[in-house]
């Protein structure tokens, strides 16, 4: 069996034996009991099936890697036709303690998008009514602001508070709509020690940073790293390094 993907809006990993895909909730109290093993391409997901890939690249080979063409359009389309074309909401989002960007995406599913990037705070900046003007705007803010947070520095705020005092001063200087806090359910009294692991009983998941807890110590583990594995049913072998209050 092999982790071939994950769901971040209904948090799920996506698991095959080389047929249909399983979909394992990551449902806070969820207990995962997988063992990782040898890791290769994760090869493609479609129509509920899996495509498996024997190269050795991870997650994706050159084959099966892609990359959405739209995240690179900065207002010129880079498809045959545009189809981008309701409405659009540029927003920014902070990450604790103080990584801030800018982003876009349709207005419908602004706070889905907001929760699949792991944000805690978010300010809706513009309404506008396509694609094409929001990558316009986004660009141009992008150049002071910044428009992507790497994973890494998520991971590294964990537990952390963000810090109202640049983030206030942040949203002052674009005049928002409105702006508001996401809650995770976490609860996290310390950083919890990064990892790739998928056993332990299920915290919850900030974006794509699923969070476990394991024999008295709290795992972050970016779904990424784990899409690829081949996975057996049984907790993980290897030693784990150990929070300080785990002792």
């Amino acid at each position: 069996m092999q982790v071939v993907g994950y769901q971040t809006g209904s948090p799920a990993l996506l698991l095959s034996d080389g047929g249909d895909v399983e979909a394992v909730a990551l449902a806070p109290g969820t207990d995962l009991s997988y063992a990782l093993g040898d890791r290769r391409c994760a090869g493609t997901v479609h129509d509920g099936g899996h495509e498996p890939c024997d190269r050795s690249e991870a997650p994706y080979c050159e084959f099966h890697r892609s990359t959405w063409v739209c995240a690179r359009c900065t207002g010129t389309c880079l498809k045959d036709e545009m189809d981008c074309n309701d409405g659009h909401a540029v927003y920014l989002a902070a990450f604790a303690p103080a990584s801030f960007k800018v982003g876009v995406t349709r207005e419908w599913r602004l706070e889905t998008r907001l929760r699949e990037q792991g944000a805690d705070r978010a300010a809706h900046l513009r309404r506008v009514k396509n694609g094409r003007i929001a990558r316009r705007v986004e660009a141009g803010i992008a150049e002071t602001v910044g428009d992507s947070v790497r994973v890494a520095t998520k991971l590294g705020g964990l537990g952390e508070p963000v810090d109202e005092t640049a983030w206030r001063a942040l949203c002052d200087e674009f005049d928002p709509f409105g702006t508001w806090s996401l809650d995770y359910g976490l609860d996290l009294d310390e950083r919890p020690v990064a990892e790739t692991l998928a056993s332990g009983r299920v915290r919850g998941v900030k974006g794509r940073v699923l969070v476990l807890e394991r024999d008295g110590t709290t795992y972050a583990v970016d779904l990424r790293d784990l899409v690829g594995h081949e996975v057996r049913r049984g907790g993980a072998e290897r030693s784990l390094q150990s929070s300080l209050g785990a002792f």
